[in-house]
């Protein structure tokens, strides 16, 4: 007696089933993701959150053409001041004279122009020229003296200040050439026909969503070719839509105002250019190198005195920038200028990504950094949050970014 086994076929998914497990998929994937790379994309989403938070709460203030435009303006010289801040944490240090030093190059800025009537152009470059030299100086003493850079730049910052002081007699001077203040409050032409939009601006945008996808595709290239680990393809598709969708809502918003302002492009030059350093080029690794482990990158041949002394020097230069762009903000170089700005460097540095140890964080961290603390700013005043309150907020924000740092390490090393 023979007994027939008919296998039965699977029955067919419900309808609508097998999207909705593609898109549960796709979530985790997403989550996966994340988890593996929460130092890089923690602060990213929580600039989101926040942006999101107060747009709501003011009602979409936050993201008028007009508020987003002075957000860029009131916040473009600590932004500098982060990138060069970045590189100094980065490399095992930390610079506190970066406050002052903007300062006494404002009131430098102020006697060479308004004093002296030197043209600006050349204003401009020797106040960078005085930058430089401040940071060479200590970076001298940090890098072959072998004094601690809190000790030196401390110092550093109690000179300066008194410097400015001494410089300015302690009165407020201007005001500064008109072709300095455009650079610094102006923004760039209009061209080409009306379209309700500033052309230059959205040209500019689109050309940096393009640029942008181009680095991020080949970077994931050189990874693969190295046999690096890669972001699944869903995923790196997914954070190419959202870089390309935040930098288009950004262009669009400048585009409907007035236009990119021109530090926004001085920005967006620092960021580029520090950020392939830091990527491809030999002294960009060589700095993550002696803040990861001194002593293997000594063994491994970098010279570590060296690249202390280009790193405080950089530093010094970019607070020089940064102090140009505050004075000509203001129209006026005054001997208060520059208070506590060494602190909100270090803060959009350590919000950014960086590590207390060294060795850790990205040029991109820092402008991250230092929008997170900027939007902060701008939406508790927008909701008329008082001054006291708004201290408090932002050191709750450090003091959580360090904690992630530290609670991040440890899960690793478990």
């Amino acid at each position: 007696m023979s007994t027939d086994v008919t296998a039965k076929s699977p029955a067919p998914a419900p309808p609508g089933k097998s999207g909705g497990a593609a898109a549960d998929g796709l979530l985790q994937l997403v989550m996966d993701g994340m988890r593996r790379n929460m130092r890089q994309y923690g602060m990213l989403i929580a600039l989101g959150l926040i942006v999101v938070l107060f747009a709501v709460w003011t009602d979409g203030d936050l993201l008028l053409p007009r508020n987003v435009s002075n957000l860029v303006l009131q916040n473009s010289y600590i932004l500098i001041l982060a990138i060069g801040m970045m590189l100094v944490i980065i490399a095992g240090h930390i610079d506190l004279s970066v406050g002052s030093l903007t300062a006494f190059v404002g009131s430098m800025a102020a006697v060479f122009m308004v004093k002296q009537d030197l043209p600006w152009p050349l204003a401009v470059v020797l106040c960078l020229a005085v930058g430089a030299v401040a940071g060479a100086v200590q970076g001298f003493f940090i890098a072959y003296g072998g004094i601690p850079s809190f000790i030196v730049t401390l110092a550093g910052m109690l000179i300066f200040r008194g410097l400015t002081e001494i410089f300015l007699e302690g009165q407020t001077l201007g005001p500064f050439p008109e072709g300095l203040q455009k650079a610094a409050n102006g923004f760039l032409p209009e061209v080409g026909p009306n379209t309700n939009y500033h052309n230059l601006t959205l040209l500019l945008g689109f050309a940096m969503i393009a640029f942008v996808i181009f680095q991020e595709v080949r970077d994931r290239r050189r990874q693969q070719e190295f046999d690096l680990d890669v972001p699944p393809t869903k995923l790196f598709l997914l954070k190419l839509v959202a870089i390309g969708a935040a930098v288009l809502t950004l262009t669009m918003l400048l585009a409907s105002y007035k236009g990119a302002p021109i530090v926004l492009l001085i920005l967006g030059v620092l960021l580029v250019g520090f950020g392939y350093v830091m990527r491809n080029a030999i002294i960009g690794r060589h700095i993550y190198a002696i803040g990861g482990n001194l002593p293997a990158a000594k063994l491994s041949g970098v010279k570590d005195k060296k690249v202390t002394f280009l790193v405080f020097l950089n530093m010094g230069m970019l607070a020089a920038l940064a102090g140009l762009v505050f004075a000509a903000r203001f129209n006026a170089a005054s001997p208060k200028a520059g208070l506590n700005f060494e602190l909100e460097a270090i803060a959009a540095s350590f919000i950014g990504g960086a590590s207390m140890s060294g060795g850790v964080g990205t040029v991109l961290g820092a402008i991250i950094g230092g929008l997170v603390l900027g939007v902060l700013n701008n939406g508790m005043n927008l909701v008329g949050i008082g001054t006291d309150w708004q201290q408090v907020i932002k050191g709750m924000v450090l003091l959580a970014a360090v904690g992630f740092d530290v609670w991040n390490k440890r899960k690793v090393g478990s």
